[in-house]
């Protein structure tokens, strides 16, 4: 097999179908000496979502003696730039955990199986909005694990040790959160608040002003002074030493979870998934009350946020084995004994029957994440389009603009511009 540096392989799977690259050099092989086949499984996560998985894995083979699964965990910083690798080379995983934020890269470049057409995978248990979340140019190229939102994890501990009470979400707005950011530093001696430089958060801000990350044919939707706006206030909370200094953020923004200045208990304030809430309580050994993303005008109903995909289950198109990937995803999203194991560390599932199977099992932690989103339902909005096929490496942009910002390397007009400039480029170059 074709040895490819990881820059090659990114260029490969930009430019191509991605499908057939190498000759050769498929997905999964034969069977194995004792009849049975073997899936190799990847995946993202913490500790305690790996720990989950592999007795996931485990129960599966048991009850499927002739499917075997390996094992190929990572963490988020290095999971993509290793699945394009892979994913060139012809040697993607059979099963693959995938995001809102790839799966139309991926799709959209036939580097995923139709899910729709694998007689094997039940979906009668979901409903058309969590069939449709994965769907792109008609094709089922993922199944939801879940649903989560975006919220501000504040850490009860660092708050109390600062001695100033949590602040009333239904009625903030950022610069109520830059203040109380403030406090937290002066106070507790920590930095007040991690920086939310993701797409996703991005897209939270983008919303509260009327415009979007991208558009439903494929475009992006937003404005450079949007973006800018966004950018000027990270660097507020830089300027007030509300949060970490520019290397110090961006050393945490390629930590994994665990040692991310939240988990470690650096930080009062961060933003994170509601289905991440169970690891970084573990991590911290504190309470973390889930607050609504501020707004701009303190309005909870126009703050932006909505229900997404925490994320999907997918399969390589190149698998020698889709049917047996399509039994292992049935399994993942329809059986109890799963659920009861994973309960809500990948969101709350829509299937009613995962629903009433883990009601009896949820923690405190659980059930806070569920009344957060129970709460917040009647103030969402539509959720966003699906990020357009070349968009996946955007938040990378994204980040590197904003670094410059926080360095004093750039002005947020500037930052934003080149932002735009990129994301533009990157999607009409794959569309081309």
């Amino acid at each position: 097999m074709t040895t490819l540096t990881r820059r090659s392989a990114l260029k490969l799977f930009a430019g191509t179908a991605a499908v057939g690259v190498l000759a050769g050099c498929g997905t999964g092989g034969g069977k194995n000496a004792d009849g049975s086949v073997t899936l190799r499984f990847s995946w993202w996560g913490n500790d305690v979502r790996n720990k989950q998985t592999q007795q996931v894995i485990d129960a599966f083979q048991k009850a499927h003696p002739s499917i075997k699964i390996q094992a190929e965990p990572g963490v988020w910083s290095g999971y993509w730039d290793k699945l394009a690798t892979q994913t060139a080379a012809n040697d993607a995983p059979d099963v693959i955990q995938m995001d809102l934020a790839y799966i139309a890269e991926y799709g959209g470049r036939g580097a995923l199986l139709d899910l729709s057409k694998q007689s094997q995978l039940n979906l009668s248990a979901f409903d058309q909005n969590t069939i449709k979340a994965g769907q792109y140019n008609g094709k089922l190229y993922g199944i939801s694990t879940g649903q989560n939102a975006l919220a501000v994890f504040a850490n009860v501990k660092v708050f109390q040790k600062a001695g100033i009470p949590i602040p009333d979400d239904t009625k903030w707005t950022w610069d109520d959160y830059l203040k109380t950011a403030q406090a937290l530093a002066a106070g507790a001696g920590n930095y007040g608040s991690s920086y939310g430089i993701t797409d996703q958060s991005l897209s939270i801000w983008l919303r509260q002003r009327g415009e979007q990350l991208y558009t439903q044919d494929g475009k992006t939707g937003f404005t450079v002074d949007g973006v800018a706006s966004f950018i000027a206030f990270q660097k507020k909370l830089l300027d007030a030493k509300a949060a970490p200094p520019a290397s110090v953020a961006q050393e945490d923004t390629g930590a994994a979870v665990e040692q991310t200045l939240a988990a470690t208990n650096k930080t009062g304030m961060s933003f994170w998934w509601t289905n991440q809430l169970g690891a970084l309580e573990k991590a911290t050994g504190s309470d973390i009350k889930l607050l609504r993303v501020p707004s701009q005008d303190g309005k909870p109903q126009d703050d932006g946020l909505f229900y997404k995909p925490s994320m999907y289950w997918s399969a390589s198109s190149r698998s020698k084995h889709p049917a047996e990937a399509a039994t292992f995803i049935d399994y993942l999203v329809n059986s109890t004994d799963v659920a009861k194991v994973i309960t809500t560390e990948r969101g709350f599932s829509t299937s009613p029957s995962i629903q009433n199977a883990i009601k009896p099992l949820l923690t405190p932690t659980d059930k806070a994440a569920l009344d957060f989103l129970t709460e917040i339902k009647p103030e969402l909005g539509q959720p966003p389009a699906v990020p357009p096929t070349g968009s996946s490496k955007a938040a990378d942009a994204l980040g590197r603009h904003v670094t410059d910002v926080l360095f004093g390397r750039a002005s947020a007009q500037a930052a934003a511009a080149g932002f735009k400039s990129d994301a533009d480029n990157m999607i009409s170059s794959a569309q081309k």
